[in-house]
């Protein structure tokens, strides 16, 4: 039998087979141990769950009875908050975790976003993962303040109670009501010190800027708090630039990057950074090819009209340097050296953070981290999980997966 036949006959059809997240990542589970991963904490610090498979649960946590009836009667999803690119993710249907997620086979405790997030986790070589949900993230363009902040509330509280309290490699940066400041101040008084939250987290997608003086004591109470404040981005595709796109590939490669360029480029000029010098701010899923474009362009705008920032004390690419960034969608087809660039630009070695959007269709496993040739071991190691551990203040814990490997090879070695 020649290798080509070999290779066709231990191809298996999974859109045949009962869905299981293990063995639909089990190529993922041998790169990881192929790179000995049981030697490196992994922390992603961007990793997704879809809460509207749990929508009669979290219904029971949101304190409007109008609205927990109306999520009851029709569940939560992208309709009327989306921007009709929804139905694309999955690739035209060639994504089956996308269809067959829902009827994957779970034991009856955990909770089934514990058991799931658990599988994903031991096949990337995962050890902590912070979750964010999905349909919520198009909230920010709701004209509903009153339904933003009500599946916000309960949302929080269903993930602190029914999912974070049920394994301690799970975290989140919970979700902010951002149109609704006095809102935003309630939910970091009564979720701050829960199990399992280390930060909160803003929607990119949405219009009110980062500058208002509402949001004062928000970043106050976060900086005090030692509380990193998150701005996942999104597709945004409502806005009248970005409505003119008319294939998902274009609205996904601007509007990803299009709102953290937005918040960051009002955050720094209007002197955020001085206001709240002690706060952690980070920019979630926007990729990394948009920082040296925007380094250069508001430092040039500087230099030439200091006027408009009085707030700044040194330029502005120097307060970017001082954030943190995910590192995914990490953009590196073709050119290595603009990569470097960025890595250098942005002092990634202390300043990114390992993400892999999980279980999104465009999701980057830990090696795109770890087979970077121009990284030594040390800025690996900080990358892939030591400079999460620093900002969020973690304690390690590593997959049993990976306890197993350690005292296999420590056997095998006596």
């Amino acid at each position: 039998m020649t290798i080509a036949e070999r290779q066709v006959t231990t191809v298996r059809d999974l859109t045949t087979e009962p869905f299981d997240t293990s063995v639909h990542l089990a190529h993922a589970q041998q790169q990881a141990d192929a790179r000995g991963y049981e030697d490196f904490l992994i922390v992603d610090v961007d990793s997704h769950h879809y809460e509207n498979e749990a929508s009669e649960e979290i219904a029971e946590y949101v304190p409007n009875e109008v609205l927990r009836n109306e999520i009851l009667y029709q569940g939560i999803s992208r309709k009327g908050i989306s921007t009709g690119f929804g139905q694309y993710q999955d690739l035209g249907g060639r994504l089956i975790r996308y269809p067959k997620r829902k009827s994957e086979v779970v034991p009856p405790t955990p909770h089934r976003d514990v058991t799931l997030m658990r599988r994903w986790m031991d096949a990337m070589g995962t050890d902590i993962a912070c979750m964010f949900p999905t349909p919520l993230l198009n909230l920010g363009l709701s004209p509903r303040v009153d339904l933003e902040v009500e599946l916000a509330f309960g949302y929080n509280r269903w993930l602190c109670e029914r999912v974070l309290s049920g394994d301690p490699r799970l975290k989140s940066m919970l979700y902010l009501p951002f149109n609704d400041p006095e809102a935003c101040t309630k939910i970091i008084e009564e979720f701050g010190e829960k199990p399992g939250v280390i930060g909160f987290m803003v929607t990119s997608t949405r219009y009110r800027g980062v500058y208002d003086n509402a949001y004062v004591r928000t970043y106050k109470m976060l900086e005090e708090r030692n509380l990193p404040l998150g701005f996942h981005t999104g597709l945004g595709g409502q806005e009248p630039g970005l409505s003119t796109c008319n294939r998902f590939l274009t609205l996904h490669a601007l509007g990803f990057a299009w709102h953290n360029m937005l918040h960051l480029s009002n955050w720094v000029i209007n002197g955020l950074p001085e206001r709240f010098p002690k706060l952690k701010v980070m920019w979630i899923e926007a990729g990394l090819a948009w920082l040296p474009f925007l380094m250069q362009r508001l430092d040039n705008e500087y230099m030439m009209r200091h006027s408009d920032a009085p707030l700044l004390k040194k330029k502005p690419s120097e307060y970017m340097r001082d954030m943190y960034y995910t590192s995914q969608p990490m953009e590196m087809v073709d050119n290595a050296k603009a990569l470097e660039l960025t890595f250098e630009m942005i002092n990634a070695e202390t300043q990114l953070l390992y993400s892999s959007d999980y279980p999104h269709w465009d999701m980057d496993l830990p090696s795109v981290i770890y087979d970077l040739p121009f990284l030594g071991e040390t800025a690996k190691r900080n990358i892939l999980g030591g400079n999460a551990a620093r900002v969020f203040n973690l304690e390690p814990v590593f997959s049993p997966r990976k306890l197993e490997r350690r005292e296999l090879k420590r056997r095998l070695s006596a």
